[in-house]
C-alpha cells in the first residue's frame, strides 16, 4: 500500500493484489485515479477531481479487426522484440505506435502499398520531418512483424526515402564563452552547463547524476539510453565548479523546491538559461554533448578515446559528434605528421 496519500485519496487492494486509488471528498462520489501516487497521470487526475471536475473514463476500445494495423500493433506489443526493449525506449515506441493506431488502426495491413504509405502516413507530416521519420521507422518495424505473421509477403516501404531532418549542431567556442560570461561559477545554470560540457553526457543522464557518482577525481555514469557504464576523469574546470556547489541533496542538480529534475524539466531549465545568456534558439542543450565531442577531436583524441568518454559503441556514432571539429587544425596536424614521417624515412640509394 502507498506510504502516504494526499487528502481525500483512498487506497485499496483488489482480489488480484493490485492497489486501486480513489478520490472521495466528504460524502461525494468516489472517482477512480490512475496510479501510482505521485505520477504525472495521478497528479493531473487528482487536481481535476479536487477542482470538482470528474474525469470520464475512456470508452472501452472495440476489438481490433483481424488483419488490421491495430491488430498488428497488438501483436507486436506481445512480441519478444518489444518486451525486450529498455523502458525508456519502450516509452518512445508506445507513444508513436499509439498515434499510428488512433489515426490508421482501421486500415488493413494487406492494403499497404508504397503509394498509400506516402500519401496516408507521411504526406500529412511533411512540415514535421522528425515525426515523419519516426513514423516511417515504427511502420517498418510493424511491417517486419507482418511478414513474420504471413500478413505481408514483402516490404512495401523499401523504396521510400527517409525524410531529412536538421541535425543538432555543436556549440561554438564563442557561444560557450558567452554562456560562461553570463552565468558565473556558483550558479545552478553554470553547474548544469559544466556537467554536460565536461562529461559529454546526454541530458537524460546529467539530470540524474548524484554526488555518490563522484568518486575522488572521477565521475561514474550508467547511461540511461544504452546502459553503458562510463567512468570519466573530472576536468579541472568541472572540479572547480563542483567544489562551489552546495551538497544538500542526493542529486547534484535540483529544482528550486529541492526535488530532482525530470528530463523535460531539466530541458526547460537549460532552455531558459540559454535564452537568458542571449544565445540563438539553435544552441540547444544537446549541442553541448556535440561540443564535447568536437573539442575532444580537436585536441587530437582518437575515435576510441572519444567513444570512451561519450559512451558510443560504434565508430560511426563517434564520427557524428566529431563532424564539426576544426578541420583546418586537424589538416595542419596531419600534414605535419606526414612531413615528419618523410624526414625520418631513410633515403633510398641506388644499387
Amino acid at each position: 500500500m502507498p506510504r502516504s496519500k494526499p487528502p481525500y485519496v483512498e487506497a485499496f487492494r483488489d482480489r488480484h493484489g493490485k492497489v486501486r486509488l480513489y478520490f472521495r471528498k466528504d460524502k461525494g462520489p468516489r472517482v477512480a485515479l490512475p496510479g501510482p501516487i505521485g505520477s504525472e497521470a495521478f497528479l493531473s487526475a487528482y487536481q481535476e477531481a479536487l477542482a470538482g471536475r470528474t474525469v470520464k473514463a475512456p470508452p472501452k476500445r472495440a476489438v481490433a479487426a483481424p488483419g488490421s494495423i491495430e491488430a498488428l500493433i497488438q501483436s507486436y506489443k506481445k512480441s519478444a522484440e518489444y518486451i525486450g526493449l529498455r523502458d525508456t525506449t519502450k516509452d518512445g515506441y508506445r507513444r508513436r505506435l499509439e498515434i499510428i493506431r488512433v489515426e490508421h488502426g482501421h486500415r488493413m495491413v494487406a492494403g499497404l502499398t508504397h503509394g498509400r504509405i506516402v500519401k496516408a502516413f507521411l504526406d500529412p507530416l511533411a512540415d514535421k520531418p522528425g515525426a515523419a521519420l519516426d513514423t516511417l521507422k515504427k511502420l517498418r518495424i510493424l511491417i517486419r512483424r507482418a511478414i513474420v505473421l504471413g500478413w505481408l509477403s514483402s516490404d512495401p516501404s523499401v523504396a521510400i526515402r527517409r525524410p531529412k531532418i536538421g541535425e543538432i549542431r555543436s556549440w561554438t567556442d564563442e557561444e560557450i564563452a558567452q554562456f560562461e560570461a553570463h552565468w558565473p561559477a556558483g550558479s545552478k545554470q553554470r553547474l548544469a552547463f559544466a556537467l554536460q560540457l565536461f562529461t559529454g553526457q546526454r541530458r537524460s543522464d546529467v539530470h540524474r547524476m548524484t554526488w555518490a557518482d563522484v568518486k575522488g577525481d572521477r565521475i561514474r555514469v550508467v547511461q540511461q539510453k544504452t546502459g553503458a557504464k562510463i567512468d570519466i576523469p573530472l576536468h579541472t574546470d568541472l572540479r572547480v565548479i563542483l567544489a562551489q556547489a552546495a551538497r544538500q541533496h542526493a542529486t547534484i542538480l535540483n529544482t528550486e523546491y529541492g526535488k530532482p529534475f525530470t528530463v523535460d524539466g531539466y530541458s526547460g531549465f537549460m532552455r531558459d538559461a540559454i535564452t537568458a545568456a542571449g544565445l540563438p534558439l539553435d544552441a540547444q542543450p544537446h549541442g553541448l554533448r556535440k561540443a564535447a565531442g568536437r573539442r575532444l577531436a580537436e585536441a587530437g583524441c582518437s575515435p576510441h578515446e572519444i567513444m570512451a568518454v561519450l559512451g558510443h559503441s560504434t565508430l560511426a556514432e563517434a564520427e557524428r559528434y566529431t563532424r564539426e571539429a576544426d578541420r583546418a587544425g586537424l589538416s595542419t596536424g596531419a600534414i605535419t605528421k606526414l612531413e615528419g614521417w618523410k624526414k625520418n624515412k631513410p633515403t633510398q640509394t641506388a644499387s
